[in-house]
């Protein structure tokens, strides 16, 4: 009986055995496609509430969060959004946090805490099918795994709040999911949704629009139905959000043509700079696990070494990089360099990880274990970062909350509008933050571009007219040295000496309220 030659088993063979199950047979196919699932998201979904389990520790975690606590207040009090209650950003995250308040109350931002969970979750879902369907079922696994773990990868204040960025990823990574699988019109949609969460969401429409390109190069088809799909996906979503608000013109004044000024670096190079390379520090250390592995490939192919690569046959990562691109000029725009804008770079960072590592000889274990345990550090440095900065602010506004009535309105001159939302009182203006009335953001010390002539277009007018409305019970003054300080703001260092007198002093921060 003569036997059946083995082939030699290569080192592609080796690599290939280590890559997710191909198709076997139809029975196998059918137990692969019925489990793969129901096993993966229980697992997703456990380790997507661990590493975010430290955000429901403290009541609001950063300065956005506050921001939007206030507005939906605002909102549920009969405010109009871009009119009576303002902000720079688009009205779906507003929204949200409205109907929060709606059903379970304001006290609390739990069920928004609850909701940023399960945002993580879809997202890490979204880069498992995309991972799984270029490399097999280890890579999908693996990429939803690796975007949990490296999504607390930065401070605790910017990857535990529920904030903008993390209500944007879910739609961002659609809209690339979508794209890839020629769903046109979805992907249109996806990009609106993203673009309605956060403006700089829309830059995965670059992505989209590659790989639009790229099908019509390909496959010969005629690509300009797609863009037309692709346009009205985008155009229709904006369109209803501009006739809901009735007031398009506010909405466009205040989403994209009212912040030209915020978004400049107002000459704080250094302050930016060191920024932009301490958070790319920080997200580079907890991802390292799969970034090296993507260095290392660009390192091969950069001294015109032939890449060890097994399914190859899963096409190129080209697209992969454009998105990767578009996010840093996304996360670059307005030269702030906040560390949740970083929240942005990792879905394609993920899947370029990933893809790195199923067609490399690089192991799933070292990576798995390495993004584990820098997460590890990150969970527990967010149970442990200092509360200094929110102990004043509780009290303060239990102080605000002492020498004030429900019924009273309270002007907090600063950059913490929480202070508002732990106090449960009403503000005196549209204007939740000085910056609106001075150009001052965060990081922006050192800027010359900061004062009453920087303000927004006729904010100050709006503002006295406000005022003369009833003068705010209380004036919260927490600019501190800041370069708004009332000493530098005329107006407002004038409205204090006039009418207030000072009733308190929390470090530096100073507590005025109405002579009688």
């Amino acid at each position: 009986m003569s036997s059946v030659p083995t082939p030699t088993r290569t080192r592609s063979t080796a690599l290939t055995e280590r890559l997710p199950l191909g198709v076997p047979s139809a029975n196998g196919w059918e137990r692969v496609k019925t489990g793969y699932w129901s096993r993966l998201v229980p697992l997703l979904a456990l380790v997507a509430l661990l590493t975010h389990l430290p955000s429901f520790v403290r009541p609001v975690w950063s300065p956005d969060e506050g921001f939007l606590a206030t507005q939906a207040r605002m909102l549920a009090d009969g405010g109009v959004l871009y009119d009576t209650v303002v902000d720079r950003k688009p009205p779906l995250l507003p929204w949200l946090y409205q109907a929060c308040f709606t059903v379970f109350g304001s006290a609390s931002l739990w069920p928004l805490r609850t909701l940023a969970v399960a945002a993580h979750l879809v997202t890490a879902i979204l880069l498992a099918s995309i991972a799984r369907g270029r490399w097999g079922n280890r890579a999908g696994a693996g990429a939803g795994l690796l975007y949990l773990l490296v999504s607390i990868g930065l401070s605790p204040e910017d990857t535990q709040a529920a904030t903008f960025e993390v209500f944007m990823l879910p739609a961002m990574v659609a809209a690339f999911r979508y794209a890839e699988r020629r769903r046109w019109l979805a992907a249109g949609i996806a990009v609106a949704l993203c673009s309605l969460t956060k403006q700089t969401g829309g830059a995965v429409l670059l992505p989209v629009l590659w790989m639009l390109l790229q099908d019509a190069r390909q496959r010969g088809v005629r690509w300009i139905p797609a863009l037309f799909k692709i346009g009205f996906g985008f155009t229709l979503p904006i369109a209803l959000v501009a006739v809901i608000l009735t007031k398009p013109k506010g909405f466009l004044f205040w989403v994209v043509t009212g912040s030209g000024d915020y978004a400049t670096s107002g000459g704080a190079w250094l302050q930016m700079l060191g920024r932009a390379l301490g958070n790319s520090a920080i997200l580079i250390g907890a991802g390292l696990g799969f970034l090296l592995p993507v260095g290392r490939r660009l390192w091969l192919k950069y001294r015109h070494r032939p890449l060890p690569v097994a399914g190859e046959e899963h096409g190129s990562t080209t697209d992969l990089w454009m998105w990767l691109l578009s996010s840093v000029v996304a996360v670059s725009v307005g030269f702030h360099f906040f560390g949740h804008y970083y929240l942005q770079l990792m879905p394609p960072l993920v899947l370029l990880g990933t893809g790195a590592v199923a067609t490399s000889a690089v192991r799933w274990k070292p990576v798995l274990v390495y993004t584990t345990a820098a997460a590890t550090v990150f969970w527990g440095l967010a149970l442990a970062w200092p509360g200094e900065r929110l102990d004043r602010t509780t009290e303060v506004a239990t102080a605000v909350a002492a020498q004030t009535t429900p019924k009273d309105t309270v002007l907090v001159w600063g950059m913490h509008p929480e202070l508002y939302w732990l106090a449960d009182r009403k503000p005196a203006t549209r204007y939740l933050t000085a910056g609106f009335l001075t150009n001052y953001s965060g990081g922006k010390d050192g800027s010359p571009n900061v004062g009453e002539q920087f303000s927004m277009a006729n904010a100050w007018q709006t503002f006295d007219q406000e005022i003369a409305k009833g003068l705010p019970e209380v004036v919260v003054d927490d600019s501190g040295l800041a370069p708004y300080q009332p000493g530098m703001i005329p107006k407002i260092e004038n409205l204090l000496d006039t009418h207030y007198e000072m009733v308190g002093v929390f470090a530096d921060t100073v507590v005025y309220r109405l002579k009688r």
